[in-house]
């Protein structure tokens, strides 16, 4: 491939890539938003994180399945009390990692 296109086809990945994080920024960094707006995007991070955590823990094998040996949705049961408690991402973190560690050493699974 030429250097030009190359160039170009990551210039216009940047600029696909930032102009979204950047327009809502600069539109609205010299306004105050109401009450509400603020409110609601609160729940943004969490409605994504659910929205990618779920699946993975919940499906397999193309079924939603909650069996006993679903080592990782068991595992978010003790992480999610740790992130409730904490607050704290890199503890949650640690919990899940230890939950998961124990689990796979005791159960051998």
């Amino acid at each position: 491939m030429d250097q030009k296109i190359i160039f170009l086809t990551i210039l216009g990945m940047a600029l696909v890539t930032y102009i979204p994080r950047l327009l809502p920024v600069w539109l609205l960094s010299s306004r105050s938003l109401p009450p509400l707006v603020i409110a609601w995007l609160r729940y943004v991070p969490v409605a994504v994180l659910a929205a990618m955590l779920v699946p993975t823990l919940m499906i397999q094998d193309e079924r939603v399945y909650v069996g006993l040996d679903n080592l990782f949705l068991w595992a978010t049961i003790p992480t999610l009390l740790v992130a409730w408690k904490t607050k704290s991402f890199f503890s949650s973190v640690v919990a899940g990692m230890a939950c998961v560690a124990i689990a796979r050493y005791i159960f051998g699974i």
